[in-house]
């Protein structure tokens, strides 16, 4: 369950930055795998995600509100779910 008590609140200013982002009009499905999605096929999906991503000019924005929401599903920011927790628990780690 996604705890939401993360999330900034719903003010335009807050979001706007999506607008500007390479995904806008993407398909979610690059960015978000189908249930029970593993191997090749995932790495290939999420590399393309990141190809989208490194294109992006608002990334680093979108990373660190992956970041700071702990999104818990997809490629935000150039980064997958897997390697924004490592990020994290190294972060609390140190």
């Amino acid at each position: 369950m996604v705890n939401v008590k993360r999330l900034p609140l719903p003010l335009i200013e807050t979001y706007e930055w999506q607008y500007q982002g390479a995904c806008m009009g993407a398909d979610s499905e690059v960015f978000f795998s189908p249930e029970a999605e593993r191997g090749a096929k995932r790495e290939r999906r999420e590399q393309n995600a990141k190809k989208l991503c490194f294109t992006c000019p608002v990334i680093d924005r979108c990373r660190e509100h992956a970041l700071a929401v702990q999104e818990p599903y997809g490629v935000w920011g150039g980064m997958t779910e897997s390697e924004r927790a490592a990020l994290t628990r190294h972060a609390v780690a140190s």
